[in-house]
């Protein structure tokens, strides 16, 4: 400040100078004016040096640090507690805003520092890969989806990063990248975080929702614990399939309570499907979502869709499917299940081919391939195209990769002695308008479909399709159906109703067999009125017939469908040297059944997969 007094005093005593100046006086006043205005610049610029250095310092970052910071595995982060009531207070509100502050003035400061030095200061010495987690962190919670669902498939791609890169990613992303990722084929577990802790058990284990229902259920007699939890399982799987039901399921702990169950019976598969059947009904209400996310039960089923065991993967997918609103539309009710494609993928889908098994038969056992020693001696699992437990999923995906594969369940009996609940006897007409609901809620009649039915199955399908042609808004189930496939479907009536109608005090048959009956008239009102629907709406159809009789239990042997039940009166009937269970389970994939299947489907779709 002082050097620049004086040069402006000299200055002004230069131009206000009355008297004819001196030449050495002015040149004298000009070299003192130059001494010290240079000297004021030059000490500004070591000033500005030393700044600038000063600031290079701070801002650069310690390549050791980030060294160390790549060895390590994983990064420690607090656990939240589940219970809501811990995290209200003055302490923890104090906390919440004294955060809030934080990130402004660091979001400020970013801002102030970036523009002005951008250029010298914007690099640090770290790899590229680096600046690539936090990079697809913004893409992903980008407001534009088409950024998101790009993000979310590069990071699935990546498999270069060290552990503690993938930890970053699972902590920082939302549930829908975390969703996103738990649905993308390529993805490591590691982007995957460990559930949180479970709450301590409190008295009256397990199963207490607030009461002793375990304990009281015991009480009856020698019943076995899990014979009992299976029981409690099956009711809340019920339970669930209503809405208000999951919301106090959800109050009550039960997303806890099912995760400690899930691990407590990991050599238990059908306890573990139970479970994940209620978790998938929860995941149909949008609400519940962040509560299934928070919960650690995306990470569970991120592990369960990588399973080897089909059943386990495909509930696992419909759990997923639910959750995942980015891409998914449709919703997949209790019972209904993609065998392809299960996670998230770039092929375009041109057409649903639907599979209905019918009395005694499940979504997937149906559908695996004709069991023989050869197989087993082969170690079937290394190699899915010389053994497979469920050829829609495997064959046929692989073949068709343009097809939406979905196989249908629903409880049957042959007798009410083996019945859970006696009481919920339920027709065909009434399965038949429930699968209706639930597979069009799935988004079926959107595409061209094909329809594959085996025994009973083939009634529901005939049935459904002449409920769709009454509802107006069923009317694309109608309009894209393209052809339909029977496996020894009685469409006359079935001996097994014969036979237990003859010893019906012993049996006590179902009324799914009762109506199996060639007497039912029922059963002869459906088969005109379908005959005749489908001739006027030109279906293809392709039926299959058994030639060998099947053993029911150890004792009976009957040939179930005899040639002339199954002849719909439309459509090829080829007789195949099988028994009825037989009938829709190829010995393998070159098999004259499978290849013969495949080729209807690719002909009644012809049109639509082209283009």
């Amino acid at each position: 400040m002082s050097l620049a007094a004086y040069c402006v005093i000299c200055c002004r005593r230069i131009g206000t100078s009355t008297s004819p100046p001196k030449s050495g006086t002015h040149w004298r006043d000009i070299r003192n004016i130059i001494k010290f205005t240079g000297s004021l610049i030059l000490g500004g610029s070591l000033f500005l040096t030393y700044e600038v250095l000063a600031l290079k310092k701070a801002v650069t970052l310690d390549t050791q640090v980030v060294e160390r910071e790549k060895m390590k595995s994983y990064i420690y982060v607090h656990t939240v507690s589940l219970d809501k009531g811990e995290n209200h207070g003055i302490a923890w509100q104090a906390r919440k805003e004294l955060h809030k502050a934080a990130r402004k003035v660091l979001a400020t400061s970013a801002k102030i520092l970036r523009n002005p030095f951008a250029d010298p200061f914007s690099t640090v010495d770290i790899e590229d890969h680096e600046c690539a987690v936090w990079l697809l962190l913004r893409k992903s919670k980008s407001d534009d989806k088409t950024t998101r669902l790009e993000a979310v498939r590069e990071m699935s791609e990546t498999h270069h990063w060290h552990d503690y890169q993938y930890r970053i990613i699972a902590q920082a992303c939302d549930p829908k990248t975390l969703i996103g990722l738990a649905r993308s084929k390529e993805s490591d577990l590691r982007f995957f975080l460990l559930p949180p802790p479970l709450p301590s058990l409190k008295e009256g284990g397990l199963w207490c929702f607030g009461g002793n229902g375990l304990p009281y259920a015991e009480s009856f007699g020698e019943v076995p614990s899990a014979t009992v939890e299976m029981f409690c399982l099956e009711a809340i799987v019920k339970h669930s399939e209503i809405s208000t039901h999951c919301d106090k399921i959800e109050a009550n702990g039960g997303l806890q309570l099912l995760q400690r169950l899930y691990q407590l019976h990991k050599d238990c598969p059908k306890v573990q499907r139970n479970i994940m059947r209620v978790i998938g009904n929860m995941a149909l209400n949008e609400h519940l979502h962040s509560s299934i996310v928070r919960s650690g039960w995306v990470s569970i089923m991120a592990e369960a869709m990588k399973s080897p065991h089909i059943m386990e993967s495909s509930h696992a997918a419909r759990i997923l499917a639910n959750l995942d609103r980015e891409t998914v539309q449709e919703k997949y009710q209790d019972g209904v299940y993609v065998l392809h494609p299960q996670y998230r993928t770039s092929q375009p889908i041109k057409a649903d081919v639907l599979f209905i098994h019918g009395l005694m038969g499940a979504a997937f056992k149906t559908w695996r391939q004709q069991d023989s020693e050869q197989a087993v001696i082969e170690k079937p699992m290394e190699d899915e195209d010389r053994y497979t437990t469920c050829w829609p999923k495997t064959w046929l995906a692989k073949d068709c990769p343009a097809l939406r594969i979905i196989s249908v369940e629903y409880d049957t009996s042959l007798s009410d002695w083996r019945a859970r609940c006696p009481m919920e006897r339920k027709s065909i007409a009434f399965r038949s308008n429930e699968l209706l609901r639930k597979l069009r809620a799935a988004g079926v009649g959107d595409r061209p479909v094909v329809w594959i039915s085996h025994s009973m199955g083939g009634l529901l399908v005939k049935k459904m399709l002449l409920e769709a042609s009454a509802k107006p808004e069923m009317s694309t189930v109608i309009n894209n159906t393209r052809g339909i496939i029977f496996y020894s479907v009685p469409h006359h009536g079935s001996r097994l109703a014969e036979y237990s109608v003859n010893i019906r005090y012993l049996l006590f048959p179902s009324l799914e067999v009762k109506e199996l009956s060639k007497d039912s008239p029922a059963l002869k009102t459906l088969q005109d009125d379908f005959l005749e629907f489908a001739k006027d709406k030109n279906f293809q159809v392709l039926n299959f017939v058994e030639t060998l009789p099947t053993y029911i239990g150890s004792m009976i042997k009957l040939h179930v469908v005899p040639v002339e039940s199954a002849d719909l009166g439309i459509g090829d009937l080829i007789p195949v040297d099988v028994n009825h269970l037989n009938i829709c389970k190829p010995k393998k994939k070159d098999a004259f059944l499978y290849q013969r299947t495949l080729q209807f489907i690719r002909e009644a779709l012809a049109k639509d997969l082209e283009n």
